[in-house]
């Protein structure tokens, strides 16, 4: 998604308060448009701005009520990440709108925003951040607690973008606009603002090129294929 398609998405997108309201009933209530499960006890799955009315109106009918909700007026739903060919594991968040290639890994804790994309066969680890529209190649790694930055506004700023084959640290920050080229290396902590060349080593803040990636460094970055394995 270019930054127009998302910014026209999330201002047309219907504002939604969804939550799981748990209910006792003295008598039966008609809970609208609602998914409901069970009867006497039972669960509701709806809008709150729909379901708030109704509950307020039953009062009378409602022994007691707990209500569960995890977000206010949400403009982006979650991926349904069901049938990707892809290994996500708890906890991680991925809005509607990123992509994930074939055996790519997203770790617990990773948050990936909306236009995101992460090819095939890249790792995307533990608390990592991928702001909107940032692209990830094949067969990289993403580093725990890395943040790649976002950019969906102002249009014209140009996303981050990690070509093929790219390690990145953890906890290394990659500025919007910037281009990782294939095979570099990033080490942990750099902070990244300007573009990498193909298979250099960078570190520090601001990050800077320290040497051309050599047998020794490929050796302590090589990817793992099993833990890409479905």
């Amino acid at each position: 998604m270019d930054a127009r398609e998302i910014i026209d998405y999330i201002a047309g997108a219907k504002k939604r308060t969804p939550v799981r309201l748990y209910v006792k009933e003295r008598e039966p209530v008609d809970y609208g448009g609602a998914t409901v499960f069970g009867a006497g006890d039972k669960i509701v799955f709806g809008d709150w701005e729909e379901l708030r009315p109704i509950v307020e109106a039953n009062r009378g009918k409602i022994e007691n009520y707990l209500i569960e909700s995890d977000c206010r007026n949400s403009a982006v739903p979650l991926l349904d990440v069901k049938n990707l060919r892809a290994r996500v594991e708890p906890g991680a968040i991925l809005r509607e709108g990123v992509e994930l290639g074939e055996n790519a890994v997203v770790m617990m804790g990773a948050i990936l925003n909306i236009g995101a994309s992460v090819g095939a066969g890249s790792m995307i680890d533990m608390g990592a951040v991928l702001g909107g529209r940032a692209t990830v190649g094949k067969n990289c790694h993403i580093g725990a607690g890395a943040v790649l930055a976002g950019v969906i506004e102002p249009m014209s700023a140009a996303p981050v973008v990690v070509e093929d084959d790219v390690l990145i640290g953890a906890n290394a920050v990659v500025i919007e606009g910037v281009r990782v080229r294939r095979g570099a290396v990033v080490a942990a902590g750099a902070v990244v603002t300007r573009d990498v060349p193909e298979n250099m080593v960078v570190a520090g803040c601001p990050a800077r090129i320290v040497k051309e990636k050599d047998a020794r460094t490929t050796d302590k970055t090589a990817l793992e294929t099993a833990l890409r394995n479905l």
